[in-house]
């Protein structure tokens, strides 16, 4: 059985995605090519909309995970709101017909132009993270004659034991205001004018598969706030942030219904029971439903190490570039020939360009590999590096499969550049 999601399976030794096998999506819309499930979408959401059922609480899908305008239509349309970063990730909600009074505006260095315009659009939240960045926002919110809605987003420096570059809620991190500052941020915020205080918010990382840091970090954010409310400052909301891991190989991560049962468990234990819950889940939502399509373009032997060469690279897929991230890397079709060892690596020129190492492989020239689980922090993380144009995107419903973004073509890439 293949690592990730169930909608990802061989059928008669070829690989498909639902009903659609992806040699033949391959032929149909070239490579490289994200080929993503909506079905395997719906059903991690549906974990976590059976996990809030009976409670006050939304649902926002983070941008940054897979930003593509069909997959924001798709969640959009399921009653999800939105976790953005930025100013372009609002811009792409309202596109995909997302509903402005549904976002939650996260990131630490918001511009005064970004704040106006989710001002102007209606943004449900502002997730603040310095006190520096109220300062700011009171004088954009005062000078617009508008009222910003804002929750602190607060540090608990717990340990989410996930990889450093992907860790939020440490204090050597640079995300939300420290634990023991939160307070005074708190009493500053209630006093600023052109603000309401609205909630509490955290975010400890990404990619964890265990319950433990979350309970830690929900357990110093109630302490928080009781203390914020006999302060005479009350909050409406508890945003719990995202950050589940998924199954990349043998990683056993909690389901969503069981993380967040356990989250509410411990909510009501300490008597925060009717307050409304935000979530913001992304990779957990479209990580195993995404497979990154290469064809092999040749097997280079060498004395050291044998390298499979295919026509995806760290531009297409950064993951194991950055992060050194193991994802796994199957042929689209299965040989009766015996396996080699590979590093399956792209044409770009950078040392670093593999998208995986010592990989056990029946491939020839010609053939197609997919690597799996690459739904999240994938696409949106491409470049046009040594000016290569970003793959294409499908998605599968069924046998049905539709392209959602065009394969970007070299004059693309320079039409907004100018000769001297």
């Amino acid at each position: 059985m293949l690592p990730g999601s169930p909608y990802v399976a061989y059928r008669d030794a070829r690989l498909h995605v639902e009903g659609c096998a992806l040699d033949d999506l391959a032929a149909r819309f070239g490579t490289p090519l994200y080929v993503y499930s909506r079905a395997a979408m719906l059903a991690a959401l549906a974990d976590y909309q059976r996990a809030l059922a009976g409670r006050e609480h939304l649902i926002c899908y983070a941008l940054k995970a897979n930003s593509n305008l069909a997959v924001l239509q798709l969640f959009a349309r399921a009653g999800c709101g939105f976790d953005i970063v930025s100013g372009g990730e609002l811009e792409r909600v309202i596109a995909a017909g997302g509903d402005p009074a549904k976002v939650v505006f996260s990131g630490v260095g918001k511009t005064r132009t970004e704040m106006r315009r989710a001002l102007d659009a209606g943004v449900m939240c502002f997730n603040v993270e310095s006190v520096a960045e109220l300062e700011v926002l009171s004088q954009v919110a005062t000078a617009a004659g508008a009222t910003a809605s804002v929750s602190l987003r607060v540090n608990p420096d717990v340990d989410p034991r996930t990889h450093p570059y992907i860790s939020t809620g440490l204090k050597g991190n640079k995300f939300g205001i420290a634990h023991d500052e939160a307070l005074a941020a708190y009493r500053r915020a209630a006093s600023l004018p052109g603000l309401a205080v609205q909630g509490i918010d955290f975010h400890i990382g990404s990619q964890i598969v265990d319950t433990g840091p979350y309970l830690d970090a929900l357990d110093r954010m109630l302490d928080l706030v009781e203390s914020v409310e006999a302060a005479g400052i009350a909050l409406h909301h508890l945003d719990l942030g995202g950050g589940l891991g998924i199954t990349y190989t043998d990683e056993r991560p909690p389901s969503a219904e069981a993380l967040v049962g356990a989250l509410l468990a411990r909510i009501d234990e300490r008597g925060h029971g009717k307050r409304r819950i935000l979530l913001e889940p992304g990779r957990s939502l479209v990580g195993n439903a995404g497979v990154l399509v290469a064809e092999v373009l040749y097997l280079k032997p060498s004395a050291v190490r044998n390298f499979c060469i295919v026509d995806a690279a760290m531009n297409d897929l950064l993951r194991p570039a950055m992060y050194e991230a193991w994802m796994a890397i199957v042929p689209c079709a299965q040989r009766n020939t015996p396996a080699q060892t590979y590093d399956v690596v792209g044409p770009v020129c950078e040392s670093g360009d593999w998208l995986g190492r010592e990989r056990a492989l029946a491939v020839e020239p010609g053939d197609r590999v997919a690597v799996l689980s690459a739904g999240a922090y994938a696409m949106s993380m491409a470049s046009n590096y040594n000016t290569r144009g970003r793959a294409a995107e499908v998605m599968v419903s069924g046998t049905d499969a539709r392209l959602i973004r065009d394969r970007e073509q070299p004059h693309e890439l320079f039409r907004g550049e100018h000769l001297l």
